[in-house]
């Protein structure tokens, strides 16, 4: 089987489909008998794709879940090592530093829904750290021996 990602000519949806081969998506095609799931138009055509290859074990190339558990924990590990975390107080230090009050350092850690909106409504740069890239914190470090 081989999987198209399709495009409607018509009303440019994306969309996909499995054939048995690609003689059979040509022979479909020309017959009209493929439709669009939006607006039903059968000028369809293929659109460009990357090939889908699964490895062999013998490879040693990792699944996406391995590769990106992989990269999380250099992540994590940089930020531990680079960053200082500031706790609740992260709002605060951010502002202090973005309004020059304090030297600029990298730090991490948390906010409120609220002080979030307000660092952001005040333009200091400040993004949420994705939950895999957290790093333990100072005070959880105890618990994990």
């Amino acid at each position: 089987m081989i999987r198209y990602a399709l495009e409607c000519r018509d009303c440019e949806a994306g969309f996909e489909g499995w054939f048995a081969s690609s003689d059979a998506f040509e022979t479909q095609r020309d017959r009209h008998l493929i439709t669009c799931p939006n607006c039903g138009g059968a000028d369809v055509r293929k659109q460009i794709m990357a090939p889908s290859v699964r490895p062999s074990e013998k490879s040693g190339a990792s699944d996406p879940e391995r590769v990106f558990g992989k990269l999380a924990a250099k992540a994590r590990q940089h930020i531990a090592e680079n960053y200082d975390y500031v706790g609740d107080g992260f709002a605060e230090e951010a502002r202090s530093m973005y309004y020059g009050e304090r030297d600029h350092r990298p730090i991490w850690g948390e906010t409120t829904a609220e002080e979030r909106e307000a660092l952001q409504e005040e333009g200091v740069p400040a993004a949420p750290l994705p939950p895999a890239f957290v790093p333990p914190r100072q005070d959880d470090k105890s618990k994990l021996n």
